[in-house]
């Protein structure tokens, strides 16, 4: 593989490249640098705060200055978001307090949480994400399609905003814990930017590009988007990112309000990492993480240019051939439209979005990883005597004759290809609201109603295989033949069996349901002084409707069979372990659900620049398809077995303290939270069935003087399991993965042109499962940007994410370190080191 450092010859092709841009595009103002919401108007709720105000328009009633505010809000401007140059959007989340979110799967597939709620499987399912104003999907834990796969941060982002806790629950269905709400430019600002940026000592090539401007009188636009291509932030052998996405909007504005049409175009291919073999010595109260010898846990992946594709049955049965480098793939085509209108006093507020969403999952996920010898001599395949062959790879065919020197580390891995196709996760949304403000006695009372109303279909193919490969970084793993003592082949092509039979022949799967939410709202604040008082409330209704097939549903369903997949005329004994759809036994979908929300607060505003706050809230979760392979729906007739595990409750209490003056920022918040979980996950195929409790304190706040700016944040929780159904052992353990203390703190210099500085990210040491005692260290990631206004409209940019290469656990699969010492674990990325070159236009 060809050296990628190389920095003089790529900052020269940048700079030749862009300053001819520069030259050739027309002049424009070069305010693109700034966020493009340049001001905060009434008519335009979605649009972000200009930057030297203090406005939260995300899941509130209408934007107001977070000191008159009883919630707790963090904003990230676009600014800032370039500077911390995140890989992932999941990276972009790490930096607003309260928020765990482990950025260690690629692009997408992220665990995201918000105050200590538990993440008990994946995704993200208490914290919703939206793209202006609406969620991505409507349940942010879908299985392999978790919401983050489907969203991607770009130069038309304008700014994050994020509500934790409070009206979140009241003012979105399905998001108790809170929201984080992307908000795009919408063409405010004239002019753009193309930015190009490329790997330093990582392959990855990126070109963003963005402009916006006045149509005619009273009309703009915005358009932008990025495409990508290279091996992505480890080594895996091929091109682990491919793909990219335009977006675009039209606003009409006219006296008492606006209309937006908008759409969006994403088609994006990255590499999914799943856990990687690391090896732990020492206890489990005290591990010590080293590499394997020729696997390194942050810079490579169980992913290689000679495993390619997987050879498996489609939802149909029938044979194909998926291709392995697709990843996460997730392609949206969205259209929508917003519109706000003053009607009498009454502010009326549409927003409408219909996505079609399809795609694919697929990675190796390494069910057991052991010594090649010890493998190939268990019962369940060579025995005594057996041998080992290469598969792929340059030593396609022959025989590994000292399995115990292997790659230097002796190992195979046990893998199971988590082979998903999103056939469709379409969703439809619609939120409609008004709004009032009235004076009532010596203070403002502001009325709010609202009904909101979605349709998100989930349909999906589980098309697991399990295959045998060697453990080897670099790209360069290769698939494993075994053959038993008399010289027969116990696999085919590095295949043990077509279907999941690592994991004991389960979870070939297909479901289709669509699943209906509606909710009213509304919300009564008056503001009398300097006393603010809200109460909202929500009622939400749903159904699930649809089939499922699985063997697993029982009633005799059949999900093996015998087939000669490559069409030999021989039944190898891999074609003997075939998974298959018992398709003409469907089990039906057929339940409904409904709850109530809702969330009181008072907000006192002490004085000028300091505030008090207090608020109590109940909000829940409906569960989606994690639910329709368990016992609570019933196979017979799709209803529920136990009503109650349709939704999940989660009440919180929070009071703080807010102060803003002269530059500095400074909030502190005490939260309480009681939750409920009912849940499946796939990778250790268990269900979940407990509650949970979590309280501590949140801290985040900035200074800025002279050439100096500061954020800083860090979440204290202490978090303890109170009741599991199922697993009683793990009563008054931390829930896995849930650390004490979460921090995160970015300082930068700015000096005429040039600007340096440092984002911090860490975590204190936390348990890898609820019933296990393996912990996972506590880790610090320094993250360092560098940039210099090389004229007035080039801006050149070093960017350096995980600067001293630390390993940062995120997640394990093992309770306690396994006899052989290898655990299967999930770490951030290694150093990445990316320059970009930007010409505004």
């Amino acid at each position: 593989m060809l050296p990628i450092w190389r920095p003089p010859v790529l900052l020269a092709r940048l700079s030749l490249t862009m300053i001819t841009l520069g030259n050739v595009l027309p002049q424009a103002a070069s305010a693109q640098d700034m966020p493009a919401e340049a001001e905060q108007k009434a008519g335009d709720p979605v649009r972000a705060p200009a930057k030297n105000t203090d406005i939260i328009v995300t899941a509130v009633a209408r934007g107001r200055d977070r000191l008159d505010s009883a919630i707790s809000t963090s904003s990230l401007r676009e600014t800032e978001i370039l500077k911390i140059a995140p890989r992932s959007t999941a990276e972009i989340f790490r930096n607003i307090p309260g928020i765990r979110s482990e950025s260690s799967g690629g692009d997408g597939n992220a665990n995201i949480s918000i105050r200590g709620l538990p993440i008990a499987t994946g995704g993200a399912k208490f914290l919703q994400l939206q793209e202006d104003g609406l969620p991505i999907l409507e349940f942010g834990d879908i299985t392999f399609g978790n919401a983050d796969i489907f969203l991607r941060a770009d130069l038309n982002l304008a700014s994050v905003e994020a509500i934790r806790g409070g009206s979140a629950s009241t003012f979105s269905s399905n998001s108790p814990g809170g929201v984080v709400n992307l908000i795009s430019k919408t063409g405010e600002v004239a002019g753009g930017a193309i930015q190009a940026s490329t790997g330093l000592d990582y392959d990855e090539h990126r070109v963003d590009f963005t402009y916006g401007g006045k149509v005619a009188e009273g009309t703009r636009f915005q358009v932008g988007g990025f495409y990508h291509q290279g091996e992505g932030p480890r080594h895996v052998g091929y091109d682990g990112t491919k793909g990219g996405q335009i977006k675009v909007n039209v606003t009409r504005a006219f006296t008492g309000g606006y209309v937006r049409l908008y759409g969006k175009l994403l088609d994006d291919r990255s590499a999914a990492y799943l856990p990687n073999p690391v090896r732990v010595t020492g206890s489990d109260g005290h591990p010590h993480y080293e590499d394997i010898p020729g696997f390194s846990i942050a810079h490579d992946a169980l992913l290689s240019r000679y495993v390619t594709s997987n050879v498996t049955l489609d939802g149909h049965n029938n044979p194909v051939v998926d291709d392995l480098r697709d990843g996460q793939h997730p392609v949206v085509k969205a259209f929508g439209f917003e519109t706000q209108v003053d009607l009498s006093g009454w502010m009326l507020t549409e927003r409408f979005r219909y996505a079609d969403i399809s795609g694919r999952f697929i990675s190796n996920f390494p069910a057991a990883v052991d010594g090649a010898a010890a493998t190939a001599a268990a019962t369940d395949l060579g025995g005594k005597g057996a041998t080992l062959r290469y598969a792929t790879g340059p030593a396609a065919g022959q025989t590994i004759a000292d399995p115990s020197a292997i790659n230097g580390n002796g190992l195979l891995a046990r893998i199971v290809v988590f082979d998903v196709k999103l056939n469709s996760l379409n969703n439809v949304t619609n939120d409609l609201r008004v709004s009032r403000v009235d004076r009532v006695g010596k203070g403002d009372l502001t009325t709010t109603a609202g009904f909101y109303a979605s349709r998100q279909t989930v349909d999906t193919d589980w098309l697991w295989t399990s295959t045998l490969t060697d453990v080897r970084g670099d790209g360069r793993a290769a698939l494993v033949d075994v053959f038993d003592g008399r010289g027969r082949a116990v696999t085919q092509n590095g295949y043990y069996g077509f279907g999941a039979s690592w994991f004991g022949g389960c979870c070939r799967r297909s479901y289709r349901v669509d699943y209906a939410v509606n909710a009213p709202f509304g919300s009564l604040n008056y503001k009398i002084g300097r006393v603010a008082l809200g109460a909202s409330v929500r009622y939400d209704y749903g159904s699930a409707r649809g089939s499922i097939y699985g063997a697993e549903l029982g009633g005799n369903r059949i999900g093996t069979t015998i087939l000669d997949i490559d069409g030999d005329d021989r039944l190898s004994a891999p074609e003997r372990r075939v998974a298959v759809i018992p398709l003409t036994s469907p089990a039906p979908v057929d339940y409904t659900w409904h709850y109530l929300s809702y969330s009181a607060g008072i907000n006192l505003r002490v004085s000028e620049p300091f505030a008090v706050f207090a608020r109590y809230s109940r909000g829940a979760r409906a569960n989606a398809d994690r639910l329709l392979f368990g016992p609570q729906v019933s196979p017979v007739d799709g209803s529920l077995t136990n009503r109650d595990a349709a939704i999940d409750y989660v009440r919180q209490a929070e009071a703080g303290l807010k102060y803003r003056h002269d530059g500095l920022t400074a909030n502190l918040t005490g939260f309480w939270a009681g939750t409920e979980e009912q849940n499946f996950e796939a990778t250790r195929q268990t269900f979940i069935d407990r509650k949970y409790r979590a309280y501590g304190l949140e801290f985040d706040g900035g200074y800025g003087y002279g050439p100096f700016d500061l954020t800083v944040g860090a979440t204290y929780t202490d978090a303890k399991v109170t009741e599991d159904a199922l697993s009683p052992q793990s009563v008054g353990r931390t829930p896995r993965r849930q650390a004490a203390l979460i921090f995160q703190a970015t300082p930068q210099v700015t000096i005429d042109r040039f600007s340096v500085g440092a984002n911090v990210v860490g975590t204190t040491s936390s348990y890898a499962q609820d019933v296990g005692n393996l912990r996972l260290p506590g880790f610090t990631q320094v993250n360092g940007f560098a940039q210099w206004r090389w004229t007035d409209r080039l801006l050149l940019s070093l960017n350096a994410n995980n600067v001293f290469d630390v390993r940062g656990f995120t997640e394990a699969e093992d309770g306690s370190i396994p006899a052989n010492g290898i655990v299967r674990a999930r770490s951030i990325n290694g150093r990445t080191t990316s320059l970009s070159l930007r010409v505004t236009l």
